[in-house]
């Protein structure tokens, strides 16, 4: 997938890019894990939401947040990183005027960023929320969440406890005209060894749902792409 580069708050910032064929097609916007744990825009995870998107018709943008990879700037503890975000936000809209929605994705840390940017941007519909850090993070900024969505976690995760996360689950879920759902991964950790298969399936799943089951478009099979970002 083609390589980009924009600018961002802090100086450039490095991303891969899928233009849509189809006029007026929604945009997508995944968001990576922790840059001083190892996350970046190649993370497993957000590399197959990447194609799970692009497969459904979307744009879509996976980048590397502040001082990740060819990306400039020092990490910022979340703040910086927003800005990045809303900036990633900003340079696919200039270039998709016509997209009618937006959606975003966010793999633990990056779902932090992601669900912050959600209550920051009215365009933004769709939410994808993995393996929410909620326990180690504040998210009770999402009062009321503006948008429905889904939140992704393996029963196994050491690091944010299913039970923290059923507590935001459980408190959105209460929302009027919000729909919140939720999917839990068996025998999935935080990072979902061997299990990203299944997750990517559950995402996927409630995708065509939201969407009406749109048809596939062929893009550049991920096995292929493999290596070559």
């Amino acid at each position: 997938m083609p390589e980009v580069i924009f600018t961002g708050p802090a100086g450039r910032l490095e991303g891969r890019f899928h233009a849509s064929r189809q006029r007026g097609a929604p945009i997508a916007i995944i968001l990576h894990p922790h840059p001083q744990f190892g996350g970046t825009m190649n993370n497993q995870i957000v590399y197959h939401l990447y194609y799970l998107f692009a497969e459904r018709g979307f744009s879509v943008l996976r980048f590397n947040f502040r001082g990740v990879g060819r990306s400039q700037g020092l990490f910022d503890h979340g703040a910086g990183e927003l800005s990045d975000a809303a900036a990633a936000l900003d340079w696919v809209q200039s270039i998709n005027p016509e997209a009618r929605t937006c959606w975003i994705a966010g793999v633990s840390f990056g779902s932090w960023i992601g669900m912050q940017l959600l209550m920051r941007r009215p365009e933004i519909e769709g939410f994808i929320s993995i393996a929410p850090p909620a326990n180690r993070f504040d998210f009770s900024f999402l009062a009321p969440c503006p948008s429905s969505g889904l939140f992704v976690h393996g029963d196994q995760d050491r690091v944010a406890p299913i039970r923290e996360v059923m507590g935001l689950i459980e408190k959105l879920k209460t929302q009027k005209g919000i729909v919140i759902e939720h999917a839990v991964v068996p025998g999935a950790n935080h990072f979902f060894e061997n299990k990203v298969e299944p997750l990517i399936a559950q995402v996927g799943t409630y995708l065509d749902k939201r969407l009406g089951n749109p048809p596939k478009i062929a893009v550049a099979s991920r096995a292929e792409q493999i290596g070559r970002d």
